[in-house]
C-alpha cells in the first residue's frame, strides 16, 4: 500500500496536543509523530542540547519520510526547529531571526530600532558582574528577569536596591537552566554577525513598568507577508502579574488593534522573521492611548489551541503545519459553536499541601452540561504547591480550564460553577482567584 500521508513530527508531543492536532482540517491526511520525549523538552532539570538534537535526528533518520517538523513549546523547542528544519530541508525561519525573539534583551534592542514608540525604557545587567545596584540606570520600580527564560521564570518586580540585589541573587541560582543551552544553540548560527555583539548569555533584562490592557496577537509570516489572524485578551489577577484567563476575541477598540498590527509588521520585517507562526504580546494603556510591546514568540501559543477549536472549529496547529508544508495558511475557519471562548487558570496565592483533586467522574459529569469543557489538572493529592515547576514568582496554577460561551459574563459564570464542582482542597486556608 502506498503511503500518501504527510508525516508531521512534533517536538514534545503530549496527549492533549495530539488531540488538538487531530482537529485540524485535513487531519486524515497527516501522520503525527512525537519528536523528543515530552519530559525531555518540557520542564526538565536541564537541557543538554546536543543530546536532545541527536535524539531528534535518530528519530528523523529512521522515518520513511519527513514532511514537516513543528513545535509549540518555548525555548529550546523554538530554537531547535530552525536547526532541524535546515538540516532536513523543511521551510522555516532562520535561527538568527528566532534568536532575536528568544533573547529578551536582544529583542528589546530590535524593538528600540524598529518600533521605538512602543518600547519601554530598558537596559541589560550582567548577572555575574558587579553589584547590580551599581550597574542600574533605570529609576525604580522596574522588572528584572533573565534574558532567556519563559513563563515569568525568575522575573521580579523590584522597588529599591535591596530588592534588586535579592532578585539578582535569586536569578543567579537558576539562570544556567537556560543560559547554558542558549550558548550551545548559538553555535549553530550560520550568520552570527547578524546578531547583537552586546549581551552575554548571563545577561539580565531590566525594563520599566508598563501597564494597561494586555493582549496577544496570533499570526504568521509567509514569504514576507505578515498576517495577524486573531487577537486575544490576557486577563491578569489582582497582583497584575499572574494570568487568570485568555479570552477570544479581544474587546480592544478596532483602531488600537490596527496600530498593534502595524507595529508587529515593522518589527518582524526588521528582525527578518519569515515562514513561521508568531504571537506577540502588547499592552494598551487606555489613559494615555499608549501601546507598549511586551514580547515576541516565534510559535503558536499552545494555550490558545483549544480556544480556537471551541470558537472557530479547529486548532491553530493548522497554521504551523501549513507553513512547514510551504502553504499559505487559511485560518481561521468559521465553524465554531460559540462566539467566545476562554482559557481560565485557577490559581492559589500561597503554599499549601494538596488534599483533594477532582476525579475523572466529576469532570465527565461537568461535560454533560458543558460539552466543550477541557480540564488539564497540574497538581495531585499529597503534593506541596511549591513543588510545581515553571510557575511565576507569585502564585501556583492548579489547572487549565477551557470553556465557550455567548459572552464574557456567561464564560465567567461557567468557570465559577466548574471550580465549585471540581472542589480542590488544601491543608491550610488559601487565597484563590475562583472563590
Amino acid at each position: 500500500m502506498v503511503d500518501t500521508a504527510k508525516h508531521v513530527f512534533v517536538i514534545g508531543l503530549d496527549a492533549g496536543n495530539r488531540a488538538e492536532l487531530e482537529t485540524v482540517r485535513g487531519a486524515e491526511g497527516y501522520a503525527f509523530h512525537g519528536l523528543v520525549d515530552y519530559d525531555t523538552i518540557v520542564l526538565p532539570e536541564r537541557y543538554p542540547i546536543e543530546e536532545i538534537l541527536d535524539e531528534a535526528r535518530r528519530t528523523l533518520d529512521a522515518a520513511p519520510r519527513v514532511d514537516a517538523i513543528i513545535g509549540h513549546w518555548d525555548f529550546p523547542t523554538t530554537s531547535m526547529l530552525p536547526i532541524l528544519r535546515r538540516e532536513y530541508g523543511i521551510p522555516g525561519a532562520t535561527l538568527e531571526s528566532v534568536l532575536y525573539c528568544e533573547n529578551k534583551y536582544w529583542n528589546r534592542l530590535a524593538c528600540e530600532a524598529a518600533v521605538p514608540e512602543c518600547t519601554p525604557a530598558f537596559q541589560g545587567l550582567d548577572a555575574l558582574g558587579a553589584d547590580p545596584a551599581e550597574q542600574i540606570r533605570l529609576p525604580f520600580p522596574f522588572w528584572v528577569k533573565p534574558a532567556v527564560a519563559f513563563s515569568s521564570y525568575l522575573g521580579f518586580r523590584v522597588e529599591d536596591t535591596t530588592q534588586l540585589r535579592e532578585a539578582v541573587d535569586a536569578i543567579r541560582g537558576g539562570i544556567e537552566l537556560f543560559s547554558n543551552p542558549f550558548q550551545e544553540v548559538l553555535g549553530y548560527a550560520e550568520h552570527p554577525e547578524r546578531l547583537p555583539h552586546t549581551g552575554s548569555c548571563s545577561t539580565l533584562l531590566a525594563e520599566g513598568i508598563i501597564q494597561g490592557r494586555l493582549c496577544t496577537l496570533e499570526g504568521f509570516v509567509f514569504n514576507g507577508e505578515v498576517v495577524t489572524y486573531a487577537i486575544l485578551d490576557s486577563i491578569r489577577g489582582p497582583n497584575q502579574v499572574s494570568f487568570v484567563s485568555y479570552q477570544y476575541p479581544s474587546s480592544l477598540p478596532a483602531s488600537v488593534q490596527t496600530r498593534m498590527k502595524r507595529y508587529t509588521e515593522r518589527l518582524l520585517h526588521h528582525i527578518g522573521l519569515d515562514h513561521t507562526p508568531f504571537n506577540i504580546e502588547f499592552f494598551w494603556d487606555e489613559r494615555d492611548d499608549q501601546i507598549w510591546l511586551l514580547e515576541v514568540n516565534p510559535r503558536i501559543s499552545k494555550s490558545h489551541c483549544p480556544i480556537f477549536r471551541i470558537a472557530t472549529g479547529t486548532s491553530h496547529h493548522e497554521v504551523a503545519i501549513d507553513l512547514c508544508l510551504g502553504r499559505r495558511p487559511r485560518f481561521p475557519p468559521d465553524a465554531g459553536h460559540y462566539p467566545m471562548a476562554a482559557k481560565f487558570m485557577p490559581r492559589v496565592y500561597g503554599d499549601a499541601r494538596v488534599l483533594r483533586v477532582p476525579d475523572t467522574r466529576q469532570i465527565e459529569a461537568l461535560r454533560a452540561d458543558y460539552p466543550e469543557l477541557v480540564v488539564d489538572i497540574h497538581v495531585h493529592e499529597g503534593m506541596e504547591l511549591s513543588e510545581l515547576r515553571g510557575q511565576d514568582s507569585y502564585s501556583y496554577e492548579l489547572a487549565d480550564i477551557f470553556l465557550g460561551g455567548r459572552d464574557e459574563a456567561e464564560l465567567h459564570d461557567k468557570f465559577q460553577t466548574v471550580m465549585a464542582t471540581l472542589d480542590f482542597r488544601f491543608s491550610a486556608p488559601v487565597t484563590t482567584n475562583y472563590g
